[in-house]
C-alpha cells in the first residue's frame, strides 16, 4: 500500500465488474474506504467481505437511472465515512441493439442515453453539493476514445452518450474548478471486460475489427484503466481539471496501424 488516497471516500458506480472492480479494489489498496454501486447484489456482498468488510467497503444497490437511488448512493457515503472526496462515474452499458443509425430503433437509443450520459449527469449532481461543501474532490467520468473519434464500429448511440459525457465532464471541470472540485474525463480505448468479452462470444469478427486499429497490438487491462483513475483521484493530478485523458494504447493518434 502506497496510501495515494489514504483515508479518503470514494464512490464507484458499475464497481462489481470491468474497470469499476479493478478500481474498487486498487482504492482500497490505496487506502481509501469505498461505497460500490452496482446491481449485482449477490456479487457486491462478497466483493465487500473481500475487500475487509464494512470498515472499508459498502455496496449499494442503485439503478443509477434514477435521481433517487444516485442520491441515496452518495448519502451512504457521507453516513457512512463522512464525506464524499472522490466519485467515479463509470457504469454504463453497450448492447448489441445500438449499431448503425440505420438499424438502432429509438427505445435502444433512449436505454444507453439514460445508463450511459443520464446517469453521469445525475452522480455529478449528487456529488458536487458534498464536494463543494468541502472545498476539495475529485469527479472522474467514464467517457471513450469514441468521444473523440469516429469509431470503426457504429454503436451510435454509446458513441454520442461517451461525447456528452466528455462534453459535460469538461462543462463541470472549468464551473468548478475554483470551489476545490476537479472534474476529469477517462477516455478508454478497448479494454478486456465483460462487456467486450460478450461482444467476442456474439460477433468475434465484428470484436476483432476493433483490435487491428490499435497501435500497440492488445487490448488495454481493467487494472491499466484503474491506475489512470487513481491518478486522477490523487493529488498526483492536482493541476488537472476539464481533461480528456485518453489510455487507449495509441488508437485517437494513429491514421494508419501497421500490422
Amino acid at each position: 500500500m502506497t496510501g495515494r488516497i489514504q483515508g479518503r471516500v470514494a464512490v464507484v458506480t458499475g464497481g462489481c465488474s470491468g474497470i469499476g472492480l479493478a478500481t474498487v479494489r486498487r482504492f482500497v489498496e490505496e487506502g481509501a474506504r469505498v461505497v460500490i454501486g452496482d446491481i449485482d447484489d449477490d456479487r457486491g456482498k462478497v466483493l465487500v467481505d473481500e475487500l475487509g468488510g464494512s470498515d472499508v467497503a459498502v455496496y449499494v444497490h442503485v439503478d443509477v437511472t434514477s435521481k433517487d437511488e444516485v442520491d441515496a448512493l452518495f448519502r451512504t457515503a457521507k453516513d457512512s465515512y463522512g464525506s464524499v472526496d472522490i466519485a467515479f462515474n463509470n457504469a454504463g452499458i453497450s448492447p448489441p441493439e445500438d449499431d448503425s443509425i440505420l438499424d438502432t430503433d429509438l427505445d435502444a437509443w433512449r436505454k444507453v442515453q439514460e445508463v450511459n450520459l443520464t446517469s453521469v449527469y445525475l452522480c455529478c449532481k449528487a456529488a458536487l453539493p458534498y464536494m463543494i461543501e468541502q472545498g476539495k474532490g475529485s469527479i472522474i467520468n467514464t467517457a471513450s476514445f469514441v468521444a473523440v473519434m469516429g469509431a470503426a464500429t457504429s454503436q451510435i448511440s454509446y458513441s454520442a452518450s461517451k461525447g456528452g459525457v466528455l462534453s459535460m465532464s469538461r462543462e463541470l471541470g472549468v464551473q468548478f474548478a475554483r470551489q476545490g472540485v476537479r472534474v476529469n474525463a477517462l477516455c478508454p480505448g478497448p479494454v478486456n471486460t465483460p462487456l467486450l468479452k460478450e461482444l467476442f462470444a456474439k460477433d468475434e469478427e465484428k470484436a476483432a475489427r476493433r483490435l487491428v486499429h490499435v497501435p500497440m497490438g492488445r487490448f488495454g487491462e481493467p487494472e491499466e484503466m484503474a491506475s489512470a483513475v487513481l491518478f486522477l483521484a490523487s493529488d498526483d493530478s492536482s493541476f488537472m481539471t476539464a481533461s480528456t485523458f485518453l489510455v487507449d494504447g495509441g488508437i485517437s493518434g494513429a491514421y494508419v496501424t501497421p500490422l
